[in-house]
């Protein structure tokens, strides 16, 4: 048995490594996806464009204004002087910001009074402008204290009562970079699509090509083709999360504080699926442009289900029953629990355990089919 497995699955590497098409699919894509995603994968929000837009023009305000341009979040790149041009620039997308300081804003500030500042935000992209916001809302923070502190001086008075001083600290994540979350899910995604475009449209170029017959009428076994075919597929599949992960931790820093070994055994779990739902596709599937589409059909719901760009939790009910389902959903809170916060097994075997689960009844489903498809 295992030697005619060996066969195939030796023919199959050949094939793979002969065809000049495939190699670039199997090893420069995957890395062209991760730098690509890796720079395009990131939502800190920098060097935002900002309009001045100062009626007051005091000491004061030009104050506020260089709290918000020495920061290394709002870029100066205009001074307007008009509302029509306030509403021009954003208009036209010229501009994500205009902070709009009105006249008296000093004279309200040395009277004791409440002094107002307008911040006029582009709210087209709600998650971009409510991260501005808070960006806007901490400088201005700052500022407040600072006043107060002068002002605390000037008068000789020493502070009374009790006061709470609040100091956050992040964990896993010490930075708060985006990047760092989201490359894990990254190569997951992209290990995800390869292990399937590879397994059904190898199936099914053997059955466009006429081999697929003269694999049927061989000695071959249907579980010894089933063997020699994904096998393949899988070694694949670890090699490119390999290179990807190897990129990842040394060309984007993102930290690996896990166990390597535990990586590879969740990932060689994931394939299960993967390969599994490919070999499925191939048998519906008559052509590879077929088993393309098909690909994708599957893929899109489980990546958007999974959480890698959307929260779970903030998806309807209903929706989240689904998700159970996904075997991707398991995999991101493996990959990024031993990334980010290098747990191990004795933390993550609840994803490990349906995992698992769907992976073998996903292989196991599809092998029937096949095996019943080419018997």
């Amino acid at each position: 048995m295992f030697e005619r497995a060996q066969a195939i699955l030796i023919k199959e590497f050949k094939q793979v490594l002969r065809d000049p098409r495939m190699k670039t699919v199997i090893f420069i894509s995957p890395l062209i996806q991760i730098i690509i995603f890796g720079y395009a994968a990131n939502k800190d929000i920098d060097f935002i464009p900002t309009a001045i837009y100062d009626k007051d023009n005091t000491m004061e305000s030009r104050g506020l204004i260089r709290d918000f341009t020495y920061s290394k979040y709002f870029i100066p790149k205009r001074y307007i002087y008009t509302d029509i041009e306030q509403n021009n620039l954003l208009d036209k997308g010229l501009t994500n910001v205009v902070l709009h300081i009105d006249r008296g804003f000093a004279r309200d500030l040395n009277a004791g009074k409440d002094a107002e500042v307008q911040m006029a935000l582009d709210g087209s992209d709600s998650n971009t402008a409510m991260i501005v916001l808070n960006y806007a809302n901490t400088i201005m923070s700052n500022y407040q204290q600072v006043l107060i502190d002068k002002q605390r001086d000037s008068l000789g008075e020493m502070s009374s009562g009790a006061q709470v001083d609040l100091r956050d600290r992040a964990w896993f994540n010490e930075n708060l970079i985006s990047r760092n979350y989201y490359l894990p899910g990254v190569i997951a995604s992209i290990v995800t699509i390869m292990s399937l475009l590879l397994t059904a449209m190898a199936i099914v170029r053997e059955k466009e090509i006429g081999t697929m017959e003269q694999l049927i009428v061989s000695p071959l076994k249907p579980l010894e083709l089933i063997f020699g075919k994904l096998l393949p597929f899988a070694v694949i599949a670890v090699i490119q999360a390999s290179l990807i992960t190897t990129l990842g931790v040394l060309w984007f820093h993102i930290p690996l504080r896990g166990n390597i070994i535990l990586l590879l055994i969740a990932t060689c779990t994931y394939l299960f699926t993967t390969l599994g739902a490919g070999l499925f596709i191939s048998t519906i599937s008559a052509t590879q442009q077929e088993a393309m589409m098909s690909v994708f059909l599957f893929y899109m719901p489980t990546f958007l289900l999974s959480g890698f760009a959307y929260p779970i939790a903030n998806m309807p009910q209903v929706i989240q029953w689904f998700t159970f389902l996904n075997p991707m959903r398991y995999f991101l809170v493996i990959i990024r629990g031993i990334f980010l916060k290098g747990v191990g097994i004795e933390v993550l075997w609840p994803q490990f355990i349906p995992l698992l689960s769907i992976g073998f009844v996903v292989i196991i489903l599809s092998a029937l089919r096949f095996k019943k498809r080419i018997a």
